[in-house]
């Protein structure tokens, strides 16, 4: 819907300012960035600072860390399937590399599995490329040629941005691969946005010192999929992708090697067995936990499950006791509610304005400041714009950027936005959008080695699902790089692995019951079971997001 007659009263506020804002903007007298003393005072209001949102976890290898109670509630949870009841004897399916997630990540994973002679089953939750891939748009980042910069600067802004609790040496990994796997996305036909010599356009991101963020106009990481999925199914003699099949468990073998995993088909409703030489986990993230009862800007499936299977299978967790929430989701009109807006707009000049008309921080600091700014802004200071809904949001001021860089710009960049917000009869190159900030990523996740490795052989990482290269807040642009760098070292690293690896030893589920036991003992066990594979929105109780961890299925 347009806004409101209340709605479009206060937006006289934001273009009554406008005009000076953009004076300031061209004259670069941005508004200063907080100095750390400030920063850590803003902090204090983000949701991750929250005590009474975390609890000790009382079970597996991360016994006695703080995390959400939405992550601890699945990390606590039984499995989905008894492993009295599975037969492990006749594999349903049977391969190399077995990949979990079809998205950005486990997609190039898949191909460079398959360049050393790896057959390869890809098993997705719902769609090939339904992944939060998809829903990136903003851009990613690489030191390429260009704005005197460096592997170097990237890695300083990554661990500023992190607070320094990232891990540097994957940090360093992911800096310095960059440019390689822009060169490869480049050389695969992903349409990246250029200027009429031919030459890579970039922007600012938060956090960053350089402009390195590559983009393809505002659907970056849809560019990315659909570029690396047709490469995918260009090699159907290799890869085999099974669709609507997601995990629900890992097969170790008796000597505590990976030796495949529990799909079950949403369609039918059956459990099958894949052996596999080697696994990668590339699940993707927490999004759907609807954590603190935040907005989401994540797909449908994002709820946790490769976190889940692999802490129960022996690996430890890292960096999970905070998540980011991303500064600017749609919060108005609420038929879009969650969706990001992406922080290129920020980067393009449009400024972050209260319902006064003021710009009260400066729209390139990291995600967490800029989240814990605007939640200030609403909640203590009472400077926030009401919605129709009971809500409160923020002005992204979007009409500037046609005003810095020439009219039909925001059309022109943003084309997934300027559409959406059409269709609600609201032009954003001439009215600003309502925001607020929405749960977008899961910072940390599984520990890995920079190959791709884990704790449990044959078991190996990729993408959202892994923690430790974005500390404790990721920067704009750094997750799309995360999938394309560490999904290529995964499939690379696995098969290898695959290739020399040879077991004997029968496959089991042991570590289930052990780990069942273990919340027996404890007492840790709620009555839930855990993957939950999907939010249900239909319960009544959907206010307080009931999901579906306590929905078993049939085993057929």
């Amino acid at each position: 819907m347009p806004y409101p007659e209340d709605l479009k009263k206060l937006i006289k506020a934001v273009e009554k300012t406008r005009a000076e804002r953009v004076k300031r903007k061209l004259a670069d007298e941005e508004i200063p960035f907080q100095s750390l003393e400030e920063r850590d005072n803003t902090l204090q209001h983000h949701p991750d600072f929250k005590e009474e949102g975390r609890r000790e976890l009382m079970v597996g290898p991360s016994k006695g860390y703080r995390i959400a109670h939405e992550m601890a509630d699945l990390l606590e949870a039984k499995s989905r399937v008894d492993p009295d009841l599975i037969d492990l004897k006749n594999p349903d399916h049977e391969t190399d590399v077995l990949v979990l997630g079809g998205g950005g990540a486990g997609s190039a994973a898949a191909l460079h599995a398959i360049e050393l002679g790896q057959k390869v089953i890809i098993a997705t939750k719902l769609r090939h490329g339904d992944a939060n891939t998809m829903m990136a748009e903003g851009g990613i980042q690489a030191a390429t040629k260009g704005e005197k910069d460096s592997p170097y600067f990237h890695y300083l802004d990554v661990m500023g941005g992190g607070h320094f609790k990232n891990t540097p040496t994957l940090v360093a990994t992911l800096c310095s691969d960059a440019p390689a796997a822009i060169h490869w996305l480049d050389k695969l036909g992903v349409n990246f946005s250029r200027y009429e010599d031919g030459r890579l356009k970039t922007l600012h991101g938060g956090g960053t010192s350089r402009k390195r963020m590559h983009y393809a106009a505002d659907i970056t990481g849809a560019e990315i999929m659909r570029t690396i999925r047709d490469e995918v199914r260009n090699h159907p003699d290799d890869i085999t992708v099974i669709e609507f099949a997601p995990a629900v468990e890992l097969v170790l073998d008796e000597a505590g090697y990976c030796a495949g995993a529990i799909l079950y088909n949403m369609e039918t409703e059956e459990y099958a067995y894949v052996k596999a030489k080697a696994v990668i986990m590339a699940t993707g993230g927490c999004g759907r936990l609807h954590i603190q009862n935040f907005m989401t800007t994540n797909h449908y499936g994002a709820t946790f499950d490769g976190v889940v299977m692999g802490y129960r299978a022996g690996v430890s967790i890292t960096c999970l006791h905070t998540v980011q929430y991303h500064p600017t989701g749609v919060v108005f009109p609420e038929q879009a509610e969650g969706i990001l807006i992406t922080e290129k707009f920020r980067g393009a000049g449009a400024n972050l304005v209260n319902i006064e008309g003021e710009q009260f921080v400066n729209e390139r600091e990291p995600r967490d400041v800029e989240a814990a700014s605007i939640i200030k802004e609403c909640v203590i200071k009472g400077k926030g714009v009401p919605t129709p809904t009971g809500k409160f949001g923020i002005w992204l001021d979007s009409p500037m950027i046609d005003l810095l860089s020439g009219e039909g710009t925001v059309e022109k960049e943003f084309p997934g936005k300027f559409i959406l917000y059409k269709r609600f009869g609201i032009d954003i190159s001439k009215e600003p959008m309502l925001i607020f900030p929405t749960l977008h990523y899961q910072n940390g996740g599984l520990d890995f080695e920079l190959s791709g490795k884990t704790a449990v052989p044959g078991l190996f990482v990729a993408g959202e699902v892994g923690g430790g290269i974005h500390g404790e807040n990721r920067l704009m642009g750094n997750s799309l790089l995360d999938i394309i760098v560490f999904g290529r070292r995964a499939g690379t690293t696995a098969g290898a692995y695959a290739n020399d690896h040879t077991s004997d030893a029968a496959p089991t589920l042991d570590h289930v019951r052990r780990f069942h036991k273990e919340l027996d003992d404890a007492g840790a066990d709620g009555g839930r079971v855990a993957p939950m594979l999907l939010p249900d929105y239909t319960h009544e109780r959907v206010k307080e997001r009931q999901l579906t961890s306590h929905y078993v299925g049939t085993i057929r």
